[in-house]
């Protein structure tokens, strides 16, 4: 079931919805767009991208989708 779904179900809420559904977009956008780039970037330095790549990835994307959740239901919710 998708989270914007069950956030709308649970809160009866269109805008947490809408929120949650957004920041899902991002997040991935956000694994997609880093995750083409950093492993090209770490080979090109010399290092093996399987050692480090993950590393930094879920580094990037969590940040990403946390600060983008947050902003988000910041300046649509409050």
């Amino acid at each position: 079931m998708p989270k914007p779904l069950v956030a709308y179900l649970w809160f009866l809420d269109t805008g947490i919805a809408a929120v949650i559904a957004v920041a899902t977009i991002l997040n991935l956008l956000a694994a997609a767009l880093p995750g083409i780039w950093i492993p090209l970037l770490l080979s090109r330095m010399g290092t093996d991208p399987a050692l480090s790549g993950a590393v930094i990835l879920t580094t990037v994307t969590d940040n990403i989708g946390f600060l983008s959740f947050l902003g988000l239901a910041t300046v649509f919710l409050l």
